[in-house]
């Protein structure tokens, strides 16, 4: 079966990427009361989930993240008729981020083959109409090790959790104490240097939403804010490194794995929806 993957992997990208068409930024906003911006942001969410769903069949063994970047390129631009945000980012050289193994995040997809044993978190993130859907999962290359399937386990639980307590009235150190107690409750760390944050009709907005924090503080959610949560999860410390061009690539100073989960969510009324649900999430349907 990986040798089939293989070869459609290779005539989906021996033509290389489409070119990036032009686009119109609407006012930056990271909170909405109007039906057709909260219509506009579920759009954006649906289509980036739809990319990590398409890029699920060729995470194997053999392939690159070069060949996985330029496979989410042309479809977000050619099936979707939507853009990749990451490409020229503050200079971002990728249309997504491929973070292997000891990668935290920011990984930039490479001509390295994936091998065995592997894992990848690919963080997509799409602009459609001027709307902004930001999302990552883990992927396993064969089998998954079970030490690396725990870690991606237990970081995806965090999420979860944390989604659960979104409501109008919650506070993000609420939010962010949650995920680092549960790490901790595995023996984990949680990355500080990078956080999620609002989300909207720009790429990075307020509020920001640290992983971790104090109980009773921090920005009380309002209904109609639109927001990442994506904690970053080490197996050993939680010390970062920076390397690769303009020190983008965030790695783990012990070199140990990380894992990471991103959800795009919209505060309701009354709790919170999940912009970027995935068929497989049964439990936000």
């Amino acid at each position: 079966m990986s040798n089939e993957i293989l070869e459609k992997v290779e005539a989906l990208t021996k033509d290389g990427r489409v070119d990036a068409p032009s686009w119109t930024p609407r006012p930056a906003s990271t909170r909405f009361t109007d039906i057709s911006d909260i219509e506009g942001m579920r759009t954006a969410g649906k289509l980036a989930a739809d990319v990590l769903v398409m890029l699920e069949e060729f995470v194997v063994p053999g392939v690159t993240t070069e060949q996985l970047d330029i496979i989410a390129h042309n479809y977000i631009i050619k099936e979707q008729g939507a853009i990749p945000a990451p490409l020229n980012y503050h200079g971002f050289p990728k249309s997504c981020c491929t973070s292997v193994n000891d990668v935290i995040c920011h990984g930039i997809p490479n001509d390295k083959a994936l091998k065995k044993g592997d894992v990848v978190n690919i963080d997509i993130t799409i602009i459609k109409d001027g709307y902004y859907g930001d999302t990552s999962k883990m992927f396993f290359a064969g089998p998954a090790l079970p030490h690396a399937e725990r870690l991606a386990k237990v970081t995806q639980e965090a999420l979860y959790l944390a989604i659960d307590m979104v409501k109008p009235g919650a506070r993000l150190g609420d939010i962010g104490a949650a995920i680092s107690a549960y790490a901790h409750k595995h023996h984990y760390s949680v990355v500080e240097e990078y956080c999620g944050h609002g989300v909207g009709t720009t790429f990075h907005g307020e509020p920001q939403v640290a992983h971790y924090g104090t109980p009773g503080t921090g920005v009380i959610l309002e209904e109609g804010m639109t927001l990442t949560i994506e904690p970053m999860i080490n197996a050993g410390k939680k010390q970062v490194k920076h390397t690769g061009p303009d020190n983008w690539i965030a790695k783990t100073k012990d070199g140990r794995l990380s894992a990471q989960y991103e959800h795009t969510l919209l505060v309701t009324a009354d709790g919170v929806e999940v912009l970027t649900r995935r068929p497989e999430e049964t439990r936000f349907s």
